[in-house]
């Protein structure tokens, strides 16, 4: 019944398709002269109206280091409500845009204003390099009291933002995608974000995306155009990047049952916690059944810098930029090539130091999980393993 639908659906969007296309007209985007054509993720700037120094010097190096042509924010603009941020920004213990009264109700109108103070001091920053940038909005964004067109219309007073909805769904995803044409002004490249709510892709989502992406499909002669997609909240498939192993075992991270690793044979990067394979969704099948999703990238766990590639579709998290959560802080670079679109670079950057002390840096990331050792080295590495293991342990019990 589902495909049935989503086959209805591709059938009107065919026949819509001009419309939807001169929704992102204001931000025509395009390969460069020489090919190439350059996305920066960022991810959990998740801020209140007096916003860290750092994040926002985050956000003005990863553009200017970047040199994008589209930036992508993965979700949790905002902070909804948490003390915490104490002497990043002068206003310790005032986290969160939320305003409530004694019984815990929203003040609508006292929280959006905190809202659109927060959303400027990013937005303000990134309109200076007039760089076009897209939102796929996170679950602290839906903690806020706005429904989906009262962020679009925050969104529609900066130039270069683009943001629309084209899913209509009963969960209130803004949901949409934008093209990149080549130097013959076919699409070459597209682009989806999708609002994983307060906890994730509804099947009504996916079935819009399924005859979304059908109709481009035959705009396109019938040849899917090559895609990456951006959500906040991880796919379930993001565990088939793991592999058991003993505790002692290098990158071993408490889960479930056991212990579980990245395997290193298909993914690679840094991280902090584990994430049970064999799980499967009705996400991940659209995206294989449609043939057009070459990578999908995620932030919400700020501190998860890794990627790696399941049945043929790239996966993979992105460092978050809220400076009142523990590191590693950074973004992520994608260049990708015209005359050869799904073999596209994919580049993970940390920001260290801060602006206070003056000794920032931006270092791309090492991508080996762990090593192989002998003799000694491997003896030391397996008690520091445990160690590292135990730790994880807490972590898990306290997540």
């Amino acid at each position: 019944m589902k495909k049935f639908f989503s086959v209805l659906l591709a059938l009107i969007l065919v026949c819509c398709s001009l419309p939807l296309a001169s929704a992102q007209d204001a931000g025509e985007l395009a390969f460069r002269a020489d090919g190439t054509f350059r996305i920066l993720q960022l991810s959990d700037t998740q801020d209140d109206a007096y916003p860290a120094w750092d994040m926002l010097e985050l956000v003005r190096r990863s553009i200017e280091f970047a040199d994008p042509d589209l930036i992508v924010i993965s979700g949790d603009l905002v902070e909804d409500s948490r003390v915490g941020d104490v002497g990043i920004d002068k206003q310790p213990g005032r986290e969160g845009v939320n305003v409530e009264n004694i019984k815990g109700e929203l003040n609508a109108e006292k929280t959006r204003a905190n809202v659109e103070t927060a959303i400027d001091a990013i937005f303000s920053e990134i309109e200076k390099y007039e760089v076009p940038y897209v939102i796929a909005l996170g679950n602290n964004d839906r903690k806020v009291g706005l429904a989906g067109e009262d962020w679009l219309e925050i969104f529609a007073k900066y130039p270069h933002c683009i943001a629309f909805d084209e899913s209509e769904d009963a969960q209130d995803g803004v949901d949409y995608h934008v093209t990149v044409r080549g130097a013959d002004g076919a699409d070459k490249l597209c682009v989806w974000l999708l609002d994983t709510c307060r906890g994730g892709i509804s099947d009504e989502q996916v079935d819009w995306y399924r005859a979304a992406s059908a109709a481009l499909t035959a705009s396109n002669g019938g040849v899917p155009v090559p895609a990456l997609a951006f959500q906040h909240i991880q796919i379930a498939e993001i565990g088939n990047l793991f592999e058991p192993c003993k505790m002692t075992d290098e990158g071993a991270k408490k889960a479930k049952d056991g212990f579980l690793r990245l395997n290193k044979e298909i993914a690679n990067g840094y991280n902090m916690f584990s994430y049970e394979p064999g799980r499967s969704s009705y996400e991940f099948a659209a995206f294989k059944e449609c043939g057009d999703v070459m990578g999908l990238f995620f932030g919400h766990q700020h501190v998860e810098g890794f990627s790696g590639v399941w049945d043929g579709i790239e996966l993979g998290f992105t460092y978050g930029c809220e400076m009142a959560k523990t590191g590693p802080y950074g973004f992520r670079v994608f260049t990708l090539r015209e005359d050869d679109v799904r073999n596209y670079d994919n580049a993970l950057y940390r920001y260290t130091g801060s602006v206070k002390l003056g000794n920032v840096q931006i270092e791309q990331e090492k991508y080996e999980p762990y090593g192989e050792y002998e003799g000694l080295a491997l003896f030391f590495h397996k008690i520091l393993n445990f160690f590292s293991a135990l730790v994880s342990v807490i972590v898990y019990e306290f997540q």
